[in-house]
């Protein structure tokens, strides 16, 4: 198998890649150079690839919107959406010709409110309506593509000052281990939640026809 990781150098990224074993695995990270939010780092990747993972993330930890700058916001949305949706592009033009598998790492802030960063949770719910809406075109070209969402993880992301706040923190191995799971869902456009000890598809609610 050929895999694509991106943010693959830490956290639930680099368990990822340990999680792949012997697989023939192609990482782009910030800390190489390869910026995921930037088109022209995916017009330069060759292919093709079997599966990717598309894990690439930040958060700002900014509370009050009322304080986010510019900056912070537009920071977030490249690497959070733009790098989903233009790997996501490239891997249905041309880096995946006979089909394959895409896992896109969204979180369980994409299924919830997220009070602590309203704007992560904002890139995370674009993240998993991202996978949902797109799936049914990417079948037509045999590629599947599901929404990972994990809980708080032991990452770089989650901050000091919020760790003695949130719930005991996820190992990255399990995430992997979930990651995996929705690589070989046989479905497509499904969310996988992954909390503790959980790993299971979330039951979406259907949205109430007119009266």
């Amino acid at each position: 198998m050929r895999a694509l990781v991106t943010g693959g150098r830490s956290g639930i990224g680099a368990a990822i890649v340990a999680a792949l074993g012997d697989a023939d695995v192609t990482v782009l990270d910030l800390v190489d150079g390869n910026d995921v939010g930037d088109a022209a780092t995916w017009h330069a990747l060759d292919g093709p690839f079997d599966a990717a993972f598309l894990n690439a993330g930040i958060a700002i930890g900014v509370q009050d919107v009322a304080e986010l700058t510019d900056e912070e916001y537009r920071g977030i949305v490249r690497v959070n959406v733009d790098g989903v949706v233009f790997g996501v592009r490239e891997l249905a033009a041309r880096l995946m010709p006979d089909g394959g598998s895409i896992v896109a790492t969204a979180s369980l802030a994409g299924l919830t409110a997220a009070p602590l960063d309203p704007i992560y949770a904002a890139t995370k719910h674009a993240v998993v309506g991202f996978v949902r809406a797109v799936a049914p075109s990417l079948a037509a070209r045999g590629i599947r593509i599901n929404a990972l969402c994990p809980a708080f993880t032991d990452t770089p992301i989650v901050a000091e000052e919020i760790r003695g706040v949130v719930p005991p923190l996820m190992e990255p191995s399990f995430v992997a281990e979930a990651a995996l799971r929705a690589l070989h869902d046989e479905e497509t456009g499904r969310a996988w939640v992954v909390q503790m000890n959980r790993i299971e598809p979330f039951r979406f609610p259907g949205v109430p026809g007119p009266r």
